[in-house]
């Protein structure tokens, strides 16, 4: 973001409480939390549930922004130090609504493709893939974390630079409408669909209300020139097609996929499928949705390590490297000969196949080298709370997914966990999976189902939800000295404190309001 005062009460419709010294002073940065205000900002004071950011419009003065959005009038004494150092006190209606303001005239600048990413799981891995991926040849500003909702959408869009090549953007969503809202302040150029899950059916209802939600990022791109990277395996992939109605607009289609795992994962090295090498997996058909514009990126010879690190080729066709003095990808030139280069993720789980591959697709699509492309996906590290493995002190492993849960990243964790070369036991901590509505009850049951098929050695089952799990686990024939319930951290990790030796490995799944990141950090110290 490079605006001043006078842009930002234009573009946000408020009033001046108090008059900058300099109206032309570029403001280069946006913050609402004031622990991160920097030298020459813009501060936003939101008012949230427990905390009104008014009460801190003094302090992010004190520490240097240089402009502040607010709803109301702060204090006499805190006007006459805005007025003393020169800094724009601005009054705005809304000032959730003056950031989105902001981003939507901020967005106008920006000169580079916006690529959005949105689905039910897998966003923020594929996000942080795409990202290195573009990084390899391209400037890139990317959502930071998880920051996906109606504030962090924005300001994604405003941390982008107007020559920023490439802003990878990803999009949540709690309720139908809500991508809608923000492709309408980011205005993706190309969209990501990594799956439709069951997260949010709470407020959804249904699987079709989920998708239709979903559908509203390829609804935005535009006619003629976006371009659509979707996985044809999934069970509405055709309804997401016709509901953002893609061939009607001319919208392209780039698919891509990973082959499903089939294997049991108790070797060192699990294959998961070994594909003919000259014809394209019949689990990717065209008659799936898979190669309806000619380009098409999959994974042949999938294979785990012993530590769940993936391990496949990456195939494509129908892409063209970016020409060496290119200042702008090359989009549309064919080449009808499959290429192919090997990957070895750091990432964890058969699952981020997937993920590498819509990566891989959009930095092909981007013109960039398939063999630049894998390195770039080898050296792609994994988000602190996701799949992160922890060396602990006493010597066994944490695998912490601590973050977020819904049933298929559920499943994904504890196939990761059993496919493991552990010398020692397996222990899968699971808590409660928020967010299911009707269907919760049925889900963590199936969750429990799941795991007693599994090479577990004790399951640790945390909260009134996965009571469920505990249950399903032992109707499907776990034995019962295998399963613990508890109520809380404290619990687990009593329930843990002296079983773990240095060859075990320990996974924490759970929605994050179950707070069990507090496990991983007890684990840890």
């Amino acid at each position: 973001m490079l605006l001043n005062a006078k842009q930002i009460l234009f573009y946000t419709g408020g009033r001046y409480i108090i008059e900058p010294i300099d109206a032309s002073e570029i403001i280069s940065d946006i913050t609402w939390d004031s622990r991160d205000v920097r030298d020459g900002c813009l501060f936003v004071a939101l008012v949230g549930e427990k905390v009104d950011g008014h009460t801190f419009i003094e302090s992010a003065i004190k520490a240097g922004a240089r402009a502040v959005l607010v709803n109301e009038a702060p204090p006499a004494n805190v006007c006459l130090l805005a007025r003393e150092l020169g800094v724009a006190i601005i009054e705005v209606p809304n000032t959730y609504h003056a950031v989105s303001d902001l981003a939507r005239e901020w967005r106008s600048h920006i000169k580079g493709t916006v690529i959005g990413i949105t689905g039910s799981c897998g966003k923020t891995s594929t996000k942080n893939l795409v990202r290195d991926v573009a990084a390899s040849k391209f400037s890139v500003c990317a959502t930071k974390g998880n920051q996906n909702n109606e504030l962090g959408c924005p300001k994604t869009i405003l941390s982008a630079n107007p020559d920023s090549q490439i802003v990878v953007v990803e999009m949540g969503m709690c309720a139908l409408g809500e991508i809608a809202d923000l492709c309408d302040i980011a205005r993706p150029d190309w969209g990501v669909l990594t799956n439709v899950g069951d997260s949010h059916m709470e407020m959804l209802g249904s699987r079709e209300n989920i998708a239709r939600a979903k559908s509203e990022l390829f609804a935005a791109l535009p006619m003629g020139s976006g371009i659509a990277f979707i996985n044809p395996d999934g069970d509405f992939t055709k309804f997401v097609k016709d509901e953002a109605r893609l061939t009607e607009r001319n919208v392209e289609c780039i698919s891509y996929g990973a082959l499903p795992c089939d294997c049991d994962c108790d070797s060192d090295v699990d294959v998961v499928e070994d594909v003919d090498a000259d014809a394209l997996p019949s689990e990717l058909s065209s008659e799936k949705g898979f190669g309806s514009s000619g380009r098409v990126v999959w994974a042949e010879d999938v294979e785990l390590d012993g530590e769940g690190r993936p391990r496949f080729t990456l195939c494509a066709k129908g892409f063209v490297k970016l020409d060496a003095d290119a200042s702008t990808p090359t989009l549309f030139n064919m080449e009808p000969d499959v290429e192919r280069a090997k990957c070895h993720l750091s990432l964890r789980g058969i699952h981020n196949v997937g993920n590498a591959c819509a990566a891989a697709a959009v930095g092909l699509a981007l013109g960039i080298d398939i063999d630049t492309v894998a390195d770039a996906l080898d050296r792609s590290l994994p988000e602190a709370g996701r799949m992160q493995t922890i060396k602990a002190r006493e010597g066994f492993t944490i695998i912490n997914d601590a973050y977020n849960a819904n049933p298929d990243s559920m499943r994904a964790s504890l196939a990761l966990l059993s496919s493991l070369d552990v010398e020692g036991k397996r222990y899968a901590v699971l808590g409660d999976m928020g967010e299911l509505g009707d269907i919760s009850i049925d889900c963590h049951k199936g969750i429990g189902a799941y795991a007693a098929t599994l090479d577990l050695d004790v399951l640790i089952c945390v909260g009134e939800l996965s009571r469920n799990i505990a249950s399903a686990a032992r109707d499907a024939g776990m034995q019962d000295d295998k399963i613990i319930e508890a109520d809380s951290v404290a619990d687990v990790l009593d329930a843990i404190e002296g079983r773990l030796e240095p060859e075990d490995a320990v996974l924490v799944k759970a929605s994050n309001f179950m707070g069990l990141g507090r496990v991983v950090e007890g684990l840890t110290n």
